[in-house]
């Protein structure tokens, strides 16, 4: 295949990624039929605006509601109300939505429903500090666990147990109305605790856990923080607690059903998919380095797949950054990998956030291919001096190779294609 051909179809996987995990596609099958009285419409993540958009158009009903999504998000909605806040790190405008969305959910019957839109992001985007912490607190903690290595499931849990609507809370607060949650996973598993936090589902971890996972990675704890994760009164909602509504939880869409779709786009393109995991953690440039290794072996000796073929995978690496860069899983995997490849032939590979945005940069992820280091080199760049420095956006941006996509109104995990052409 010539190059050209090779991105296209690169692409091609992707953007069926993406559109596989569409609220228009995704949330109508799954919309409950109307309760004897009100339906209230809360969400919040990446996604939610365009879920609430898309219930809009498909429920038979009346209905209200809130839903707060990141900035530039934002969906037109005629009955919900949409709201946009900071991610990934926290802002007053997500702490006064949640504030909101509690008081909107308060007085509820039990012939009320609430429907609660939830996708990736929305941890960030409900910060509602715990009692005797600030927004400020909130910040710290969530920008040193990003830039930990910590995987999401234990950066989510800390933020359960720092939150006052997160773990639960907000679910209880709906009671005694029925709540059905509709999630658009983006974690490896797909466990609705780990989605925004599950602010609308019961959670077994405790502040213990939450404490260890800061002294795990370091992570110094403010006095107020410790106060916190020691007070039982931060403790979260636990299964099978009398402060839980009836609650029913949907995932509508997920990272497999986004990897079936970009599999069966490179079937209809006669090549030859190989779906190895939606669930792969660990830090970007060790994942990177694997898979190099995994491409190298299909090229060369056939195993365990015969060449042409693509190997895709999701998850949610991790990238610890100790230098001025920006950070970028999808890029550090990419620039790991490339260098590990050191430009074997007829490798190429894409990788990127579904949502639009790798880390902090807005740009989804980047290409890999076989003379991305030579023409780094001619440019006077060091590819393994940029890994060290976590400045893969700037290797790749430099190279004209960044995925650039915009919003892309949906979220399920990161994506990764790797196509070995022979």
């Amino acid at each position: 295949m010539k190059e050209d051909a090779v991105r296209g179809l690169l692409r091609k996987m992707f953007d069926a990624a993406v559109a596989a995990a569409q609220p228009d596609l995704c949330i109508p099958a799954h919309l409950p039929d109307p309760p004897r009285g009100r339906l209230i419409v809360i969400g919040a993540g990446k996604a939610s605006a365009a879920m609430a958009s898309a219930v809009e158009r498909s429920y038979p009903g009346r209905l209200e509601g809130l839903v707060v999504t990141r900035y530039g998000y934002a969906v037109p909605c005629r009955q919900i109300e949409i709201v946009e806040s900071g991610h990934p790190l926290p802002d007053a405008s997500g702490m006064a939505v949640a504030r909101r969305m509690l008081e909107r959910v308060a007085g509820l019957t039990a012939a009320d429903l609430v429907l609660c839109l939830i996708s990736g992001g929305g941890s960030a985007l409900l910060p509602l500090p715990a009692a005797g912490l600030t927004l400020q607190d909130k910040q710290t903690i969530s920008a040193a666990l990003l830039n930990s290595g910590a995987t999401i499931a234990e950066i989510n849990c800390v933020r359960r147990h720092l939150s006052a609507i997160k773990g639960g809370r907000l679910a209880a607060a709906c009671a005694p109305a029925r709540v059905i949650n509709l999630i658009i996973s983006d974690v490896p598993g797909d466990d609705p605790i780990n989605i925004a936090s599950g602010p609308t589902v019961a959670d077994p971890t405790t502040c213990r856990d939450a404490m260890e996972t800061l002294q795990r990675y370091r992570i110094e704890m403010p006095l107020q923080i410790r106060k916190c994760l020691e007070s039982a009164a931060s403790e979260s909602i636990k299964p099978g607690s009398a402060q839980l509504p009836q609650i029913e939880t949907r995932l509508v869409a997920t990272p497999q059903m986004a990897l079936q779709a970009a599999a069966e786009t490179a079937g209809r393109n006669g090549v030859e998919a190989h779906i190895l995991s939606d669930a792969i953690e660990g830090e970007a440039r060790d994942v990177g380095s694997v898979m190099a290794a995994i491409a190298v072996q299909v090229a060369r000796r056939a195993q365990p797949f015969r060449p042409p073929c693509v190997l895709l995978s999701s998850g949610e690496t991790s990238v610890t950054v100790k230098g001025n860069g920006r950070g970028g899983r999808n890029v550090e995997f990419l620039l790991s990998m490339g260098i590990a490849l050191r430009g074997h032939p007829g490798i190429y590979a894409l990788a990127g956030d579904t949502d639009g945005v790798d880390g902090m940069a807005e740009i989804a992820g980047a290409y890999l291919t076989p003379d991305s280091l030579t023409r780094a080199w001619a440019l006077g760049m060091q590819p393994v001096a940029s890994l060290a420095r976590n400045d893969a956006h700037g290797f790749f941006g430099a190279l004209g190779d960044s995925l650039i996509t915009g919003p892309t109104l949906t979220n399920v995990n990161d994506f990764r294609a790797i196509l070995i052409t022979g």
